[in-house]
């Protein structure tokens, strides 16, 4: 039994006469395709080199951009969550508060949750960073972003997500952000990542993944510890003091000058 063949995708251009909305509805189709082709199973090998280049790309895209951000404090939050409510404001806050404690702001960098860190940080004087994803559908990065990359994998964006920062703060989000949560969670079970604090914010939101978090541990699926992995918290300042005794002093963490950029391979130094 062989794979079915992708279809081919016909080109459109200003030329033919399309307009802009038509060329842009054909980029989120290839996208789209190039997508599933690629979790589709077994493909040719030229198409599978492709990929590795694609996937090599977009590591180092954001390893040359991201370079000298300095240490810090990853948001993880929906983009659904609209300016002006509580966990917005909660969000936004926070963002300002890790400024404060001289700590780069890391989101998604998209809309709602991923936003309002961003906004805190920015509007606190911080250095403020968005690692966003291209999508079938697209999603436009905040303007509180001293610098931004686009990714084009899912798992190559949670592998920078997680790669600059000693501390994550998870606020209510849904199926992506849980991925976000439990992955990094599953680094520090098993060693891949030091035990970086993880944050939990929204009380009322996630006190159910809380409580089945403890039945998991009771039923033997993890370990007895594995809950206290995660700060559970809707105040601020106690998340900023987890992540100053856990991140801060347990790491050792202190400001150093930064070594000089290269800007032939896409450095640039983010001081603030």
């Amino acid at each position: 039994m062989t794979a079915p063949e992708c279809p081919e995708i016909p080109k459109v251009t200003p030329e033919h006469g399309i307009d802009e909305q038509s060329i842009q509805e054909q980029k989120r189709f290839e996208l789209e395709l190039s997508e599933r082709s690629f979790l589709a199973g077994p493909r040719s090998r030229f198409t599978d080199l492709g990929t590795l280049f694609k996937v090599s790309w977009d590591f180092m895209k954001a390893f040359r951009v991201l370079h000298f951000v300095g240490p810090c404090v990853t948001i993880f939050g929906s983009a659904r969550v609209q300016a002006g409510t509580t966990y917005y404001e909660m969000a936004r806050k926070m963002g300002a508060r890790i400024a404060e404690m001289g700590f780069t702001v890391m989101t998604g960098g998209g809309p709602g949750i991923m936003e309002a860190g961003n906004r805190g940080a920015f509007e606190q004087g911080g250095r403020s960073i968005g690692v966003n994803i291209a999508l079938p559908f697209e999603q436009k990065g905040n303007p509180y972003v001293d610098r931004e990359v686009t990714m084009h994998y899912f798992f190559t964006r949670k592998t920078v997500l997680v790669k600059y920062s000693y501390a994550f703060i998870v606020m209510p989000g849904g199926a992506g952000t849980l991925d976000e949560m439990f992955e990094t969670m599953t680094l520090i079970q098993t060693g891949k990542i030091r035990n970086f604090p993880i944050v939990l914010m929204g009380k009322d939101y996630w006190q159910p993944l809380v409580d089945f978090l403890y039945k998991m541990a009771d039923e033997g699926m993890i370990s007895p510890d594995d809950p206290e992995l995660i700060f559970f918290t809707d105040d601020v300042d106690d998340a900023a003091n987890h992540i100053q005794r856990h991140a801060v002093r347990q790491f050792g963490l202190r400001k150093k000058f930064l070594p000089s950029s290269i800007p032939a391979l896409g450095e640039k130094n983010l001081v603030k």
